[in-house]
């Protein structure tokens, strides 16, 4: 005769090896289940109303570590903020294509850009522009210096720019770009080539 505990001992490991196999199964088929599509997060603009207008952009290039000046021709708004906001999203429209020669976060956007005295340019953009950036001293220059001398192509008389990120101030863009002080287009002077 078998001995009670025996008995006892295989059939709890024959209920175990059978539970075993029905959570196994649960876990096949959760992984076997297609992942749930991602929703685009990127920014969608309502069409601008505005003339056609040749534009300057300077496209930073992280492989030289220069910016590179290029005409574009886009719709753009007569108020001259609004213009220079639709001229930036044009360039950071630049930077999220996938052949980008310096790419920036998706959905990464301009949210306003406000004249100071006709000298200062505050540009606010969203978070994820300063959150998904790479956090490298020379991609953050050229993300500056790029955007000040498109700034200042576009509009002669801009001579600084400010960012702001969703209207606050930061100190870094990311990690090392400073933004307590306004950027000087100046500065950005030696990257253009």
């Amino acid at each position: 005769m078998i001995p009670r505990r025996l008995l006892i001992a295989v059939s709890v490991l024959i209920l175990g090896v059978f539970g075993l196999g029905l959570y196994v199964g649960r876990v096949v088929r959760r992984v076997r289940q297609p992942a749930p599509a991602v929703a685009d997060t990127s920014p969608v603009a309502p069409p601008v109303k505005g003339t056609p207008t040749n534009v300057v952009l300077f496209v930073a290039d992280d492989t030289d570590g220069a910016l590179h000046r290029q005409t574009f021709t886009i719709p753009v708004p007569e108020d001259p903020a609004k213009r220079e906001g639709e001229i930036l999203r044009a360039l950071v429209a630049l930077y999220h294509k996938e052949d980008s020669p310096h790419p920036l976060a998706a959905g990464a956007d301009i949210m306003n850009v406000y004249l100071v005295n006709g000298s200062l340019a505050v540009v606010d953009v969203n978070g994820i522009f300063a959150d998904g950036h790479r956090s490298d001293i020379l991609a953050e220059e050229l993300t500056l210096a790029s955007l000040a001398e498109t700034l200042a192509g576009n509009l002669p008389g801009i001579t600084n720019m400010k960012l702001l990120v969703d209207g606050k101030e930061r100190p870094t863009l990311a990690g090392h770009a400073d933004l307590t002080q306004p950027y000087r287009v100046a500065d950005a002077a030696p990257l253009v080539r």
